[in-house]
């Protein structure tokens, strides 16, 4: 038996559990408070994918008489097949049947239907990748086949990573959504509940928490909790997340609590902790914290406790326990390598900061506290936590979930890794700021970062300057370049349709991120049309940004809000030739075509010259010494090979590629053969570049001519930082 029980219901990710309810499992054992968590989405996907269910599927579609298209029928036409390789193709993107990959790429194996239908050259899009990777992209074509099947002819709910995502998305009222839970339970409902209940069995909660962080999970949790009112009337449920963080601040439908006994915003820990200890101790009018619940047959919203929340420190390591780690699927639904880190392979997610802290971004909800309320957390504390969680889970990849991860707390935790000597991948999202210089992408690197992702928005310095991002293109251009330079793959969110852009801002901006991609500096991107918030200073404020807004008598869901722009540019139009060129553009090809060539309707000739990013980078100064940075050495140690002829000390350096050599005068030679050691990362405190100098001229003359000779330049190149 366990006091609470936290559930993701279905779906959020294939690949890798929402580490919400592991957040809170790990403060909740900081509190002695038993707890058990389930991902009820992966669950679902392992019971639907089997080779019963998909019988009892097929079966169902055929007496319905709901086979119809063209698509359906080739897939029906392929039944057995699909039933007799179903439960082989899971288990080998559950990473369990490798040997599967050669069979899956051979022409017979896999039925096709039309998700085959788009993939003309798997050479052009996998050439660079291995057979596994192709093996997994060809096994998500046909799980998605089978998907298009279900939501056609069985439950047109249905999604991998979401399930009645339309009920969810700008629900002003509770009108439809409590319709549709009315209606008889789907087969994917039926699934869900069965599941359910035997962990209610198991488990005997006195509370439920759901976790919902999107439109996507929002009909299976109300679901969930609708079944646990009928079947454990006892039973108190609560229900948080990302979703009613952004759309539930103003719910007053009574309705909605028939379902849950309370709703909380923001983070859960203490308002999770109040909800326990009011129930334990049999409160009549407990103090709680942002919780929505009934009274007397009124929504109220009672934040009544003085009880402060609880510093990042303070709430424990994320408990991964409970979930079948071993059993998520890794997909690879587009030939993008950044995508595929969305969806391929298991992560542990971590959080290095608390919030953003930046915090100004117009079209950003920077008014609710996950943004808003900026707290980092201690490189020593986020390691010890990595280490407990690898301990746990087996498993060294880590994405950090953060708003926008802060550089300096970036430098400190690549740091702290390469003191400790560990091995471990892990990637984020930040902002392409300045502070990324070369020698903190390579620091970065050093210490297992692949892959970061940022926004660049919409590349124009107007609307940067009107957005507040704090960035210039060339700024972008340059930071880019440094994470490229140091292997680190870059993904940028780029966006159209921000209130007064014009279309030829819309051209120059595709111009510039053309220029991008085929200089190298950029791998990945993907085009987000802006989508007015009612949180951000835009939603806010509309009438500053020049957009009338559509504003409706809100009961239930409150976040996105439809508005005119008054510069009445139709931007929908864009959507597909930038989303077309940049496809292309991600595959290396493209960038000779001209600019309308991508679209079906006249577009004005772009105002950027053919080298304008090239003339940014070039535009990059040479980084003066930085007096108070700090400067570290990360190869080896090197061997002292004596003076040669000229009188200079000759060192040799052994790197991962081969060795390479130095001389220098020989009272220099001792004197950097005695300091690197002290510049390796390690329990020693590392040395500013004030120190070192003024180390160096009580012994010799003139540091700078020293810092800046070719053979020292050759030791940059090879690892000597200045951080």
């Amino acid at each position: 038996m366990k006091d609470l029980l936290l559930i993701t219901p279905p779906f959020t990710q294939l690949n890798t559990p929402y580490p919400a309810t592991a957040y809170l499992k790990g403060f909740l054992n900081t509190k002695g408070i038993l707890s058990c968590q389930v991902d009820l989405g992966i669950e679902v996907i392992l019971e639907l994918f089997t080779k019963n269910t998909l019988s009892v599927f097929f079966e169902y579609a055929q007496d319905m008489g709901t086979i119809q298209s063209d698509n359906s029928i080739r897939i029906n036409s392929w039944r057995d097949s699909y039933l007799h390789t179903i439960e082989d193709v899971v288990t080998f993107l559950q990473g369990q049947n490798p040997s599967l990959a050669r069979q899956i790429c051979s022409d017979n194996f896999l039925p096709q239907a039309s998700r085959f239908d788009t993939l003309d050259d798997l050479s052009w899009a996998f050439g660079t990748m291995g057979m596994q990777d192709k093996a997994k992209h060809l096994a998500t074509l046909y799980l998605e086949d089978l998907s298009d099947f279900i939501v056609e002819c069985v439950d047109d709910n249905f999604g991998f990573s979401r399930y009645g995502e339309r009920l969810g998305r700008s629900a002003n009222d509770f009108n439809a959504l409590y319709a549709a839970l009315q209606e008889d339970l789907s087969f994917i409902d039926q699934l869900t509940v069965n599941l359910l209940d035997l962990k209610m069995e198991t488990n005997q909660p006195k509370l439920v928490c759901l976790s919902i962080p999107f439109p996507g999970n929002l009909y299976s949790a109300f679901r969930c909790a609708q079944f646990i009112k009928a079947n454990y009337p006892g039973v108190k449920i609560a229900a948080g997340g990302g979703f009613p963080n952004t759309e539930l601040r103003s719910v007053s439908d009574p309705r909605v609590f028939d379902f849950f006994d309370y709703i909380t915003l923001d983070d859960g820990e203490l308002p999770i902790e109040l909800i326990w200890n009011s129930l334990n101790n049999k409160e009549n009018e407990p103090l709680l914290k942002r919780t929505f619940l009934l009274k007397n047959g009124s929504v109220e919203y009672n934040n009544q406790s003085k009880s402060a929340d609880y510093k990042q420190r303070e709430v424990g390591t994320p408990d991964y326990s409970d979930l079948f780690l071993s059993e998520y699927i890794s997909v690879i639904e587009v030939a993008n390598p950044m995508h595929s880190l969305w969806s391929d392979g298991r992560w542990n997610k971590l959080t290095m900061a608390h919030g953003c802290y930046w915090g100004k971004c117009t079209f950003c909800d920077i008014s609710l506290d996950y943004i808003q309320l900026y707290e980092p957390i201690a490189a020593s504390l986020l390691v010890d936590r990595m280490e407990e969680i690898i301990e746990q889970t087996g498993d060294k990849g880590f994405h950090f979930v953060d708003e926008a991860a802060p550089p300096a707390l970036m430098k400190a935790l690549a740091l702290e890794i390469l003191k400790r000597k560990i091995t471990v991948t892990w990637w984020t999202n930040i902002r392409f700021e300045k502070n990324f210089t070369s020698d903190l992408c390579q620091l970065l690197k050093a210490s297992g970062c692949i892959a970061v992702s940022g926004g660049l928005e919409v590349a124009s310095d107007r609307l940067l300057d009107l957005i507040d991002k704090g960035v210039s293109v060339a700024q972008v251009a340059q930071v880019t370049k440094h994470f490229t330079d140091a292997n680190i793959m870059v993904h940028s969110y780029l966006m159209y349709g921000y209130p007064s852009q014009t279309v030829q801002e819309t051209i120059d901006s595709l111009e510039m991120v053309r220029q991008m991609f085929e200089l190298g500096i950029l791998q990945s991107g993907f085009w987000h049309q802006f989508a007015l918030t009612a949180h951000s200073p835009i939603g806010l404020n509309p009438e500053q940004y020049g957009i009338e807004p559509n504003y409706k008598s809100i009961s239930f869901a409150n976040n996105d809000i439809e508005f005119v722009d008054r510069n009445g540019i139709d931007h929908n139009k864009f959507s597909q030739g930038l989303r077309q060129s940049l496809f292309n553009f991600m595959h290396g090809v493209g960038f000779d075509l001209p600019l309308h060539q991508w679209f079906e309707f006249k577009i004005p000739k772009t105002t950027i010259g053919p080298d304008f990013i090239n003339t940014c980078l070039q535009a990059n100064p040479l980084e003066s010494i930085k007096p108070n940075g700090k400067i570290a050495w990360l190869g080896g140690l090197p061997l002292n090979k004596g003076t040669n002829k000229k009188g200079k000390l000759k060192l040799q350096f052994f790197n991962k590629q081969g060795t390479f050599e130095i001389a220098v005068p020989q009272k220099q030679g001792e004197w950097l053969f005695e300091i690197l050691p002290g510049l390796q990362p390690g329990d020693n405190k590392l040395p500013t570049v004030n120190e070192i100098k003024n180390n160096f001229e009580s012994e010799m003359e003139n540091f700078e001519l020293f810092w800046y000779s070719k053979p020292m330049q050759l030791l940059k190149d090879n690892g000597l930082l200045v951080l």
